[in-house]
């Protein structure tokens, strides 16, 4: 597997920007060669800023917003349109400024939805939504998206894969995790072969308090049962999108490309 690329821009709003010109061209790319594109979302203040950062430039309009599916990496096991939920925050910068075709929008289920408060049941809907969106080609239960992004936490925990809990030891494609240990507990979330389907892998991280865990997920010794950040690995590659103060601790022998 082809070690992650590390690319360091001076700032958040500077990193936002960049993914999102990025991104832009991923997805057009993706439709260029194949018709449709997918990508997976990702909450938390850097995960949002890149898509509002995509909703106000102008590049936007290169994408084919009806060819696009949009998944979710995990989410707050909460009722519809609560703020909390990474699915409102998403809405709000960006899907519900551009022309998608509804049926490519894949949000986790709430927990006022279909299932109520069955936590496993609504993961399993999601799982099972993922299985039929994915063709032959893909080789396994989910979709090979094409860019699949990630915020981390300060202890290392990506998606809603925290550390040393049962989740990462899960292989389905979708979990609830209980008891999480930050706020609220009960959450849905992708395995971590579910996010390591994806041909790239972005991982998103701006701030000093994010230092110590970017350079734990970039050491060889960081196993992902320890460092779940650590274990995301796309299938054809993995970026490290980080400021200078997320940057701050990378481990030797890290290569990384400095933007202006």
């Amino acid at each position: 597997m082809t070690p992650p690329a590390v690319l360091v821009h001076r700032d958040q709003d500077l990193l936002a920007k960049a993914a999102a010109a990025r991104l832009v061209t991923r997805i057009v790319d993706a439709q260029a060669a194949r018709g449709s594109a997918s990508v997976v979302l990702t909450g938390g203040g850097v995960g949002t800023a890149v898509l509002a950062a995509l909703a106000a430039t102008g590049a936007r309009d290169a994408i084919d917003w009806r060819r696009l599916d949009v998944w979710w990496g995990d989410e707050r096991f909460l009722p519809t349109g609560d703020p909390e939920r990474n699915e409102t925050g998403a809405r709000a910068a960006l899907l519900d400024h551009v022309d998608l075709d509804p049926a490519r929008v894949h949000p986790m289920p709430a927990s006022d939805g279909p299932d109520g408060d069955d936590a496993e049941a609504a993961a399993e809907r999601y799982a099972a939504e993922l299985r039929a969106a994915a063709r032959p080609e893909d080789h396994g239960p989910v979709p090979s998206f094409d860019v699949l992004m990630l915020g981390v936490g300060p202890d290392a925990h990506v998606a809603s894969l925290f550390p040393e809990m049962p989740a990462l030891y899960d292989e389905r494609p979708v979990v609830a995790v209980h008891g999480a240990p930050k706020p609220p507990p009960t959450r849905l979330s992708l395995t971590l072969p579910s996010l390591c389907a994806a041909h790239e892998v972005w991982v998103l991280a701006s701030g000093e308090s994010k230092a110590k865990a970017v350079r734990l997920g970039l050491s060889s010794e960081a196993g992902p049962v320890q460092v779940p950040c650590a274990g995301a690995r796309g299938r054809k590659g993995t970026l490290f999108l980080l400021d200078r103060a997320a940057a701050a601790e990378l481990p030797p022998g890290i290569e990384r490309i400095a933007s202006p």
